[in-house]
């Protein structure tokens, strides 16, 4: 399961070492008022480092898109989408999202939430048995808000070594966890989805996942209505037709995932989204500088609630450098205004989005590389997207 892990060991170390040097860049009080940010040529800078950069880390393709004053100002494709075809990367490209599909996931489950389907603070033993082997009354204390505020005490992903289980009281610290995402993924879809049990396959640690509607609950209820109708979780044509291949440290193809239904049942929450980078903007937008309610749409209350710091953060659980985690997404504080975040890393592929909710401004970067985070972490690119995130 490495391959849908979240950055770990020294990519991590590199990617906290990055957005920490990218936060020094952004000034505070008195300095930032004394700053003059040169925003009209953030285009242009990206045009000419981008490929620069790509080229030094050996990546071999990457799609960038930017949200200004809460829109789309700039989408473009460099590269190539596999180093054997050399078929370029465009607008339609199709990359795996990986970690950063946890925030997709994460506004879907608080727009259940507010229609009364599941209950953010209600315990999630209420609607489906405990996952865990062995009893545990801890489990009885878990719920919404601690699974998307990595909360629940559950390690990041389970095997055989490492059985699934909790190891602090739920609530009381933080420790990310795709596991808690895989659960209430599986009780979001007991509530109100459906299971295909004739269709089955074995996990981590033998763990059995049968197929679920997830993917069609996903893009009814979120990518289609706020038009990411390029999106999915399950193979089909159009991704195969748009998808990004993968590549390792080396610049050497790798095996392009396909994924099933049962594998989006086990990993759509977790990290299985595929998205290009204009598809995501448009959710970036809606976090960002958000719509009226609607169906789809989380009301002000909820939608402020979603960017809530839940806990703060201690020096050894930093995760993308942040402060604190609000629910799906990370929380670095300035006296500037607080900037969300979420990374992704699995096998062949690295992703990061950033937004100012302030400005209304931020970014969605997607790579098909093992190196891609050598561009996405570069300090020359933080400098060059501080106009996004400072006046």
């Amino acid at each position: 399961m490495d391959r849908r892990a979240f950055l770990h060991g020294s990519g991590q170390v590199a990617l906290s070492a990055w957005l920490a040097h990218y936060m020094s860049l952004i000034p505070t009080g008195a300095s930032a008022r004394r700053t003059v940010y040169d925003g009209e040529q953030l285009i242009p800078t990206l045009t000419k480092l981008i490929p620069r950069l790509m080229q030094e880390a050996s990546v071999p393709g990457l799609s960038v898109a930017i949200v200004q004053n809460g829109k789309l100002s700039w989408q473009k494709g460099f590269g190539v989408k596999d180093a054997t075809s050399r078929e370029p990367v465009d607008g339609h490209t199709v990359f795996e999202a990986a970690s950063v599909s946890k925030t997709i996931f994460a506004y879907a489950v608080l727009k259940q939430c507010e229609k009364g389907v599941i209950g953010l603070d209600a315990p999630l033993s209420r609607y489906a048995p405990s996952p865990l082997t062995h009893a545990d009354p801890r489990f009885d204390t878990i719920t919404a808000r601690h699974v998307l505020s990595h909360t629940t005490g559950f390690q990041n992903v389970r095997s055989g070594d490492d059985p699934l289980k909790i190891h602090f009281q739920p609530g009381s610290q933080f420790d990310y966890s795709g596991e808690g995402y895989w659960y209430l993924q599986s009780i979001l879809t007991r509530l109100a989805g459906r299971e295909n049990p004739n269709d089955c396959g074995e996990y981590e640690a033998g763990v059995n996942i049968c197929a679920t509607d997830i993917d069609t609950f996903l893009k009814h209820n979120l990518l289609v209505p706020f038009g990411m109708k390029a999106s999915g979780y399950v193979w089909n044509d159009d991704l195969a037709r748009h998808a990004a291949h993968p590549h390792d440290v080396s610049g050497k193809p790798l095996p392009k995932s396909q994924p099933k239904a049962t594998d989006a049942a086990r990993y759509a929450a977790m990290g299985g989204l595929h998205t290009t980078s204009a598809d995501y903007a448009k959710f970036l937008i809606e976090v960002l500088a958000p719509k009226p309610a609607d169906a789809y749409r989380l009301n002000k209350r909820d939608h402020d609630e979603m960017l809530t710091p839940q806990i703060r953060l201690k020096e050894g659980e930093k995760v993308d450098d942040a402060d604190a985690w609000a629910l799906g997404w990370a929380i670095r504080q300035r006296p500037t205004g607080d900037i969300i975040l979420h990374s992704g890393g699995q096998s062949g592929f690295r992703s990061l989005t950033m937004g100012s909710v302030q400005r209304k401004s931020g970014f969605v970067m997607l790579t098909n590389s093992d190196t891609g985070g050598n561009v996405l972490f570069h300090p020359a690119l933080a400098a060059a997207l501080n106009p996004l995130f400072v006046k």
